[in-house]
């Protein structure tokens, strides 16, 4: 099959709409839901996930030990405190062309029905800067 340069441009425009977004998994399993339930939902995730590989809607990412640091300007302390309600179990990458259908695409998650969530969050591919407003710019009064 030939390609055009009519549908290499229509390719090259999709994949410019492109963007990727951060799915950070949170919470944990429903303690009231038996095991086999829990595990199936796991297997179920890992066909849902390979699939979403193959069709270039996801990008490998990984689960998280429980072990950890927390380091700041007041030193390095033992972490992440499982004991909270933010555990963070893993993170993943999807390719949407918009945080509605990234969104959706984390919606179809088998693991939502047995107790976690998902947080989508657009990578900010620019450098920090102190000019612009960004996640660590702290609110000001006026």
């Amino acid at each position: 099959m030939t390609t055009t340069a009519t549908s290499r441009g229509d390719l090259m425009e999709k994949s410019a709409k492109q963007r990727e977004f951060l799915l950070l998994s949170r919470g944990k399993w429903d303690a009231d839901k038996p095991a086999e339930e829990i595990q199936k939902a796991i297997d179920e995730f890992y066909v849902w996930y390979e699939q979403l590989l193959a069709e270039g809607k996801f990008k490998p990412g990984h689960r998280l030990s429980t072990e950890g640091k927390l380091v700041s300007g007041f030193g390095v302390t033992d972490g992440p405190f499982t004991e909270t309600k933010e555990v963070i179990g893993g993170y993943w990458f999807i390719v949407a062309e918009s945080l509605e259908e990234a969104a959706a695409i984390a919606a179809r998650s088998p693991c939502l029905a047995c107790g976690l969530s998902y947080e989508i969050r657009p990578l900010e591919l620019e450098r920090a800067t102190a000019w612009r407003v960004t996640n660590e710019t702290p609110l000001r009064s006026t």
